[in-house]
């Protein structure tokens, strides 16, 4: 008799999934070679030379296990945000955390509220943990806070996720409405209100970091991953009431993140003119790539956000056709994944030699697809 090894119901009955398909899978696999990665949201222009000094000056201390406590960067943040390092947690990347909160809040059979097509990580995490998800349909391409309220009340769903600014559509709302809608959510629904974009936000859209530190029902998350450089790094953090935040500690991988990301990050949140200089560098980008899309008959969406949703003006099989044929001439660019909104193509801020790449593929791309 062949011996099986011994998986809950739950995950036997899962799919092996991963929610994002690397571009190194898809080299392994189509045997093509990515020449422009502007698909993964990354941030292209790296970290500042101050980050990547410290790394080398630290090195030597990777022998050392990082502080359990996060003291330091905790601290830190607080400084920067005007809040106290008790109102912080770090996590190896918002993916992380995301998975401590729906493991903090949901048991299985339990609703979650999420918009159809938004972050799919997020639904990794519920599905794993045996949540029931419930979507709202994006409207006008941006997540519909009034739909998400209702379905929050009809469902009495004891947690909710929302995107400002939003992946994959770029889209956002004014800090206004984040904040009324907060503090509209019954006391028992738990918000997570994903950040990983606030640092190429427009002015007015994210709402001051104490202006929802009162609610221990909202937990806000944010990275060093996109403006600052360091995805590679993974570093993320979260931020709300203390006695909530402290709630991750009763189950959270206390030795998870590497020292070195802590140095990073660090040193990334000291050098604060080179993340202004970056966010210059990223409006940039996104300009040229709303400029290409516009010359070659696409529509590129607004964006607050370090890449662009462009509007193939068709549907998902038509965006799926330009995504696989830019990655025949190297350029590696992803798509939502869920209709109407996988009639976009999703590109990257970058380097000016890979958007170079990408003006030169698109209308050779478009020409064989017409």
């Amino acid at each position: 008799m062949t011996a099986f090894p011994r998986f809950t119901p739950l995950a036997a009955s899962l799919p092996s999934t991963v929610p994002f398909v690397g571009p190194e899978a898809i080299e392994r696999q189509r045997g093509l070679a990515v020449r422009a990665r502007i698909g993964a949201n990354e941030s292209g222009f790296g970290p500042a030379p101050s980050v990547l000094a410290t790394i080398a000056e630290k090195a030597g201390e990777i022998w050392k296990y990082n502080d359990p406590e996060n003291h330091a960067l905790k601290a830190a943040l607080a400084a920067r945000l005007g809040l106290k390092p008790e109102n912080f947690v770090i996590g190896e990347g918002i993916d992380d955390l995301l998975g401590l909160i729906v493991r903090l809040v949901i048991e299985p059979g339990m609703p979650v509220v999420t918009s159809l097509g938004a972050y799919p990580t997020f639904n990794f995490h519920v599905n794993g943990l045996g949540g029931r998800l419930v979507t709202v349909p994006y409207r006008d391409d941006r997540e519909d806070l009034e739909a998400l309220l209702a379905l929050v009340r009809q469902e009495e769903a004891p947690l909710v996720y929302f995107a400002n600014p939003d992946n994959p559509m770029g889209s956002w709302w004014d800090a206004g409405s984040i904040t009324a809608f907060a503090r509209a959510l019954p006391s028992t629904t738990m918000l997570i209100l994903d950040e990983a974009y606030s640092e190429t936000a427009p002015e007015g859209s994210i709402p001051g970091a104490d202006a929802l530190i009162d609610l221990p029902n909202v937990i806000r998350t944010r990275t060093f991953s996109k403006a600052y450089g360091l995805a590679g790094a993974r570093v993320g953090y979260g931020f709300g009431t203390a006695g909530t935040v402290s709630a991750f500690d009763k189950i959270r991988n206390h030795f998870g993140m590497p020292r070195l990301s802590t140095e990073a990050a660090l040193a990334a949140l000291a050098d604060q003119d080179y993340l202004v200089d970056v966010v210059g560098r990223i409006k940039a980008a996104r300009d040229r790539i709303a400029a290409i899309a516009t010359a070659n008959g696409l529509t590129p969406l607004p964006s607050a956000t370090n890449f662009v949703a462009v509007d193939t003006g068709r549907d998902g099989l038509f965006a799926r056709a330009i995504v696989d044929g830019l990655m025949e001439h190297g350029v590696f660019i992803r798509m939502p994944g869920v209709a109407p909104l996988n009639r976009c193509i999703r590109v990257s801020a970058g380097l000016p030699a890979d958007l170079d790449l990408f003006e030169e593929a698109l209308p050779k791309v478009l020409a064989s697809l017409r």
